[in-house]
């Protein structure tokens, strides 16, 4: 249901991120005060209609509660949802541009910490009056908190809590599922680099929180691990499942190379590929991951 702007504007007085440790938005009088994840108070003069979301994870957030319409700029990679592909560009690999922000006349800029969007975008909207929030997605808690923050802000927090409340049932029944099973030890391989180091997901981050609602641990769960570890380093390791996110070519390539074939997660079948937007991409749609990855590490509690 769609609700207008204004009839829901007064309904953000009330607005408690109860799981967040990024922020809660707040109302005054005429305005809304939002504080960021680096502690920033953002102020908001009215629900905005014109977003700048970059970073696919961002613009799925704003996907989910239904007000992808809104948005008119996009980081050159996203992809999803489909209807905003197309739309005019701010900065991707390389950069992001202050003056291409700023042409498609936003009331609102949505940045994660990632590939210096913070340091190039920050300051110059702040001294061009351009509200900009900053958001940090380490953990499953943390999105959906985002969700409700975005929400809020844009001026439909019932959106927000309806969107989070669907989830976190989804995310109840997987946990009730698995309660009590052996949770095998598992290396999630998320990228290779040329000096033939591999990339995974460590102790900390979003993927690896979603690698444990699924049902898994960590063959690599020290505090501080680096996200970068040698192919000798999995095989002594020896996890019980390797993940590989990414196409199944792919990960063919990676194992048919000399050394893999003594790994006992090869020999036992238990190397799987999985989505990278499902795994990688911090926002709504790891839950469905989060299901698959749990049906498949236990399969005798599929529902």
């Amino acid at each position: 249901m769609i609700v207008r702007l204004k009839a829901v504007a007064a309904a953000c007085l009330g607005l408690a991120l109860a799981t967040a440790p990024t922020a809660t938005p707040a109302l005054a009088a005429d305005h809304q005060a939002i504080v960021d994840a680096l502690g920033r108070q953002v102020v908001l003069a009215r629900p905005p209609a014109r977003l700048v979301t970059i970073f696919a994870s961002n613009t799925e957030l704003v996907a989910a509660i239904g007000l992808a319409e809104r948005i008119v700029g996009i980081e050159t990679f996203t992809r999803f949802p489909p209807e905003v592909v197309g739309r005019p560009t701010v900065g991707g690999r390389l950069g992001f541009s202050v003056d291409r922000v700023v042409r498609q006349r936003p009331d609102l800029v949505v940045v994660t910490p990632a590939r210096q969007a913070v340091n190039q975008l920050v300051d110059p909207m702040e001294r061009l009056g351009i509200p900009i929030i900053v958001l940090t997605h380490r953990s499953i808690p943390e999105v959906m908190a985002n969700i409700r923050l975005v929400a809020g802000a844009t001026g439909v927090p019932e959106r927000g809590e309806a969107v989070t409340g669907l989830l976190q049932a989804r995310l109840d029944a997987v946990a009730a599922r698995i309660a009590g099973r052996s949770r095998p030890r598992i290396v999630m391989i998320t990228g290779r680099v040329a000096t033939g180091m591999l990339l995974i997901a460590r102790s900390g981050s979003y993927t690896a929180d979603a690698i444990i609602a699924a049902g898994g641990s960590l063959a690599f769960d020290q505090a501080q691990m680096l996200s970068q570890v040698s192919p000798e380093a999995v095989l002594r390791a020896d996890p019980d499942v390797v993940l590989f996110a990414g196409s199944a070519a792919d990960m063919a390539d990676l194992f048919a190379r000399p050394g893999w074939s003594s790994l006992r997660a090869l020999k036992e079948k238990r190397v799987f590929t999985v989505s990278r937007a499902e795994f990688l991409i911090p926002g709504p749609r790891v839950v469905g991951g989060i299901e698959k990855l749990a049906a498949l590490l236990h399969p005798e509690a599929r529902p």
